[in-house]
């Protein structure tokens, strides 16, 4: 998996505090309307940008988020990517909802994905299908089921205690993970927009998407109600990959 698919799509490095476990107070969902843009740099050399956007329209939720290669990388390897989640808003006025369709269009380099994801809630199954290959598969869910771009979306609006673990059930377009999220520490880091207090989460990697298995992750959430990523980083086979929020439109975060 290439770094754009990182953060793109697939968008979000310690120990514990061995001090006292630090409780958050439960968060709000994250604004909506939502821009996040993001620099994506491969072992300190800037590789590309990547844009999540959130938008509500009635009683759904669309979450989009693309990723193009640097002008000076697209002769040798360009990339395309769009990644879209459209999910049902939750009764509880915290919770983001759950997915009803899911898309992925890939474009990075040779390799091409074109999938479709529909979920449905009350068989409790999804239905996938590679456009590419003109094929189609259903597969079970649990009711608690996201795919790989929401499910970082959801995790913003739990609370966070330090220290601690939490799972989440998500669909790749392959198969369902149950995926660990660890807590671990509170830290105030520096960045192009500013100084944030920051908690620093990890991913057990399974899966392919936004937790994906490219080695170790680590994601800087602001530690406020917004829980925005201001920092993201994971190790690759050869060097590692750096996504820093540049820019965009959100709710302002405590610094």
């Amino acid at each position: 998996m290439s770094c754009f698919r990182f953060i793109a799509v697939r968008t979000g490095l310690m120990t514990a505090l061995a001090a006292a476990l630090l409780i958050a107070s439960p968060v709000r969902a994250f604004t909506i309307p939502e821009r996040l843009e993001f620099e994506i740099s491969y072992s300190g050399i800037p590789a590309g940008r990547a844009v999540q956007e959130v938008s509500q329209d009635g009683d759904e939720i669309k979450i989009v988020s693309t990723a193009r290669s640097a002008a000076w990388l697209k002769v040798m390897f360009p990339v395309d990517d769009r990644i879209e989640s459209i999910l049902v808003k939750g009764e509880q006025p915290h919770s983001i909802g759950v997915p009803r369709l899911y898309r992925e269009r890939i474009r990075e380099g040779w390799t091409r994905f074109e999938k479709d994801a529909a979920f449905d809630r009350e068989k409790l199954e999804v239905n996938t299908k590679d456009l590419l290959k003109k094929t189609d598969k259903t597969q079970k869910i649990t009711e608690r089921t996201y795919d790989t771009l929401s499910s970082f979306f959801y995790f913003r609006t739990v609370p966070l205690q330090v220290g601690s673990s939490t799972h989440i059930d998500i669909f790749d377009c392959k198969r369902l993970w149950n995926t660990e999220v660890q807590v671990l520490r509170r830290e105030e880091i520096s960045t192009p927009l500013g100084r944030f207090k920051t908690i620093v989460i990890k991913p057990i990697l399974q899966s392919e998407g936004i937790f994906a298995r490219t080695g170790d992750m680590y994601i800087w959430l602001t530690d406020d109600d917004r829980r925005i990523p201001v920092l993201m980083k994971s190790k690759v086979k050869i060097g590692s990959i750096t996504a820093t929020l540049v820019g965009g439109s959100y709710w302002p975060a405590g610094k």
